[in-house]
Parts: C-alpha cells; structure tokens; sequence
C-alpha cells in the first residue's frame, strides 16, 4: 500500500492504458478493501491482457466464463463481465473525443483540483463533480461508475489531489 501511495496514487495521467487499469481495478473494488484488489493486480493484468481496452473488448463470454476460475482476480460475474462492457464503453470514448484522458481531465479543465486535507476524516467519499461525471459514465454505458468508485479514480490518477497536508507526496506534487 505504501509503495502504491508513494509512486502512483494522485500522480495526475493521461495515460489511457493506465487509466483503464484504475478504472477496472476501482470497479473491482467496490464493496471490497483497496489492500484486497491491488493484492490481486498483477492477476489482473494477466488476466485482463494488461488492459489493452481493445483486446478486452474483444473477450468472449467463454473467455470470461474462465476469468470467474482465476484465483488471481476477484471472481464477481458482475465485474468480470463488466470490465468487457467497460472497454466497450471506454473506445466509444475514445472515439469520440480522441482518447479517455481528454474526456476524464475535460471535466476539470485540464487542471487537477487541489484539496487540502488536514485528516483522513476530511476526505469525502464523493463529490459533485464525481456525481455529474458518474452519471455521464452510467448513459455511455459503463458499469461499476457510481460516484463513490469515480471519486476513487479521480483521486488515483490525480485529477483530484487529496493528500494530507503534510504528506510528502503533496510536496512533491504540488512542486511540478
């Protein structure tokens, strides 16, 4: 966890391969702990072809009928078969506006939001923004995207800043 808090989590990407990795792994999360997916990450990435939107997209029932065997990832129908349904939705995206990272930071701007945080006590678990964009997610027809889980990635791929005051990684991050 620490080694994820430290190197990745609120480093602002653009990165769409990247950004559908968060995207699936926070899915897979819900209703789970953080520590329970990211333990499984590297199943994920076997199993979901690195999170080549294109190949998943790809996947066949039968491919996904033997994702729910994988020990190596959480083995929830719902997920597995959404993560699919996902990657569809994410290349009509992409698409559209040329890549997910221009559709994810166009809701900002451009321009990560800074929040200043003094305790884990001050961290919503979701926001207006990550409600609107929820609900933008849900009519393009993605799955697993309520504001919760969008709140999520927007903290993982640093469109959203909410380390702590006084986290080394806001320094560093605030400083670029």
């Amino acid at each position: 966890m620490r080694e994820y808090h430290d190197r990745e989590w609120g480093v602002p990407s653009h990165d769409d391969r990247f950004l559908f990795e968060m995207l699936t792994l926070e899915g897979a999360q819900a209703g789970l702990s953080w520590a329970t997916v990211l333990n499984r990450r590297e199943g994920y990435r076997r199993a979901f072809a690195n999170f080549e939107p294109v190949t998943v997209a790809r996947f066949s029932d039968t491919r996904l009928e033997k994702l729910m065997k994988d020990p190596g990832i959480i083995r929830n129908r719902l997920k597995v078969y959404g993560a699919r349904t996902n990657a569809r939705a994410f290349i009509a995206v992409q698409a559209e506006l040329g890549s997910f990272a221009t559709y994810l930071w166009n809701w900002v701007d451009g321009k990560g939001i800074v929040n200043r945080p003094r305790t884990l006590a001050d961290l919503p678990a979701t926001t207006e923004l990550s409600d609107r964009i929820s609900k933008d997610l849900k009519r393009r027809g993605f799955t697993f995207v309520g504001s919760t889980i969008v709140y999520s990635l927007l903290q993982a791929v640093g469109v959203v800043d909410d380390h702590l005051i006084g986290c080394p990684q806001k320094k560093k991050l605030t400083s670029r």
